[in-house]
């Protein structure tokens, strides 16, 4: 069971861009988990209980941006994950985190999800900002839904943690205009388009 010292979730609206009045408005939520890194300071080579602990957060982080957002799990949009690593911990933590078992879970979350799940992982200290990155949960083409959130929390991640974040949203930035496959077009059966 992963031990998690606190949960913050922030859903951020854009009203207006460039002067522009968005509506409705774009939305992004951010939930973000501080873990204990049991292999802090430490050299161990299975990273089983991390990856076990990516499949309960991916669940878990994917389901506080759904209800943040006030969506049903098919009304997402993009998704991303992200995870930094206290100075005790080791990259290849975030990534036991992030990569083998964190995506299925968030993709049930939100329905589908036949895209990659766009993600970072970096070593921090309290207050440093975690940014993670957003594309379009099925179809990895849509430029629309290129984008990224940051999160920061002013007491995390300790030495001894990891900052895990998982990213939703409803829509793609707001006035997009580079071209390529809209939202709308997208079929979502390879991932890719």
């Amino acid at each position: 069971m992963t031990r998690i010292r606190k949960i913050a979730v922030t859903v951020e609206e854009t009203h207006i861009e460039a002067g522009q009045t968005i509506a409705p408005p774009t939305r992004k939520a951010v939930a973000v988990a501080v873990i204990e890194n049991p292999f802090a300071g430490r050299y161990v080579e299975d990273l089983t209980p991390l990856m076990d602990s990516g499949a309960e957060l991916g669940a878990l982080l994917g389901r506080r941006c759904v209800d943040a957002l006030g969506i049903t799990p098919d009304q997402a949009e993009s998704y991303g994950k992200s995870a930094m690593v206290g100075e005790l911990g080791e990259l290849e933590h975030a990534a036991a985190i992030l990569h083998p078992k964190l995506g299925a879970p968030l993709r049930h979350e939100v329905e589908k999800g036949a895209a990659l799940v766009p993600s970072s992982k970096k070593m921090g200290s309290p207050g440093q900002v975690l940014d993670v990155p957003l594309g379009h949960k099925d179809a990895a083409y849509v430029r629309s839904h290129f984008d990224g959130i940051e999160v920061m929390l002013n007491d995390a991640p300790r030495a001894r943690e990891i900052m895990v974040a998982v990213a939703v949203t409803d829509s793609g930035r707001p006035l997009p205009r580079v071209g390529g496959l809209t939202s709308q077009d997208a079929k979502g059966e390879d991932g890719l388009r």
